[in-house]
């Protein structure tokens, strides 16, 4: 007997056919069913995938808390270095405070410093934390 692959095992081939010594009739029959096995396999894998993401995405969102921030609040921004530049361990990491002058739903603010005094850009909420005084 010739070496089988292992999915022929599991699927006959005609070639295992051949070795298995079955009739034609009872060989369709048999493959037409493992065949329908397959795709009820393959939804049963895809409804534990969509099982599997749900759970996933729950206990996410179990963990997150939503960060509002609000006209008037006080705020510290990220610095940002360059790669160039050389920042120490002890540099600070965050500067401020501004004052959130106006916020947008996407998560943009803009900032103006405390005396007045706009900055030119808008700023995402993901480099901002809370100042609290």
């Amino acid at each position: 007997m010739e070496a089988v692959m292992p999915l022929e095992v599991e699927i006959p081939s005609l070639r295992v056919l051949v070795d298995s010594e079955m009739e034609e009739v009872e060989w369709e029959k048999v493959r037409y069913e493992q065949l329908n096995l397959i795709s009820e396999k393959r939804i049963a894998a895809i409804c534990h995938h969509q099982l599997y993401q749900k759970r996933m995405a729950k206990s996410y969102d179990k963990k997150v808390r939503p960060r509002g921030f609000h006209e008037g609040d006080l705020v510290l921004k990220k610095i940002l270095s360059l790669p160039g530049e050389d920042q120490s361990k002890w540099a600070p990491n965050y500067e401020g405070p501004y004052v959130v002058k106006k916020a947008f739903s996407g998560g943009a603010l803009l900032l103006s410093r405390m005396d007045g005094e706009d900055l030119v850009r808008p700023v995402n909420s993901d480099s901002i934390r809370k100042y609290y005084a």
